[in-house]
């Protein structure tokens, strides 16, 4: 792959990996960024980049859509607190190290042809922004740093947003109808999913898929007991 080619394909799973670690209170979506709906050149943007077999530099614009989960949480910068969601987006281009990030006005970091950009949405409306640029590749893979190789007083800040919730759904199957058909639904309709009965289900963080798992019922409500944790490499594919 040349530098100056953007990994489009890497790119997407790269923003679905960090939309699922992203601290936002409310569940986002990926969408592709559409002309005249990228944040104002004045906004937060925390950019890294990402050094191993496909060189990389991330961009995301994401403080208001963080802000309600740090707010009061003193100590913790914006890019501290994106870090985990960088961390998972640079795992889509392979083993590498992701340097230390830089907190800056976005200004043009989200312009240009090399960038592939999307808008993380709720709702249909924007509320952060994801970008990645290819950078020029540099000789060797290094290796890749592990959680354990950050200060011990970083690994405890991020202990603040282990109360932030995410929004966990459970899917047991999908099917595909044209709009005909969905408008001729009527009580008492029977769709057949794509999924054979007794199935597990899948369980979803903000859209991405991390469990399946049997279909069970606790104190008359329905639950989920997991029976299979999906790494990310699973989920990409």
């Amino acid at each position: 792959m040349s530098a100056r080619t953007a990994p489009a394909l890497d790119a997407r799973t790269a923003a679905d990996l960090l939309v699922a670690l992203l601290p936002s209170t409310v569940p986002l979506t990926v969408a592709p960024l559409l002309p005249g709906a990228a944040p104002a050149p004045t906004e937060t943007a925390v950019v890294a980049t990402f050094v191993g077999a496909t060189s990389v530099e991330l961009v995301l614009v994401a403080e208001t859509a963080v802000a309600q989960s740090l707010a009061g949480q003193g100590g913790v910068s914006l890019a501290d607190a994106l870090r985990p969601a960088l961390e998972a987006a640079a795992g889509a281009f392979g083993h590498g190290v992701l340097d230390a990030a830089e907190v800056r006005p976005v200004g043009g970091d989200l312009t240009g042809d090399a960038l592939t950009a999307f808008a993380l949405e709720a709702d249909g409306v924007p509320q952060a922004w994801f970008g990645v640029r290819p950078r020029a590749q540099h000789p060797g893979v290094p290796t890749q740093r592990s959680s354990s190789d950050r200060p011990a007083a970083q690994r405890a800040d991020m202990r603040v947003l282990y109360d932030v919730e995410m929004t966990l759904t459970a899917e047991i199957g999908r099917t595909r109808l044209p709009v005909r058909q969905v408008l001729d639904l009527v009580p008492g309709s029977v769709l057949e999913l794509d999924r054979t009965a007794g199935a597990p289900a899948d369980l979803m963080v903000n859209g991405r898929l991390i469990a399946r798992g049997e279909v069970v019922v606790v104190d008359e409500d329905y639950g989920i007991r997991i029976t299979e944790i999906v790494s990310a490499e699973q989920a990409a594919g």
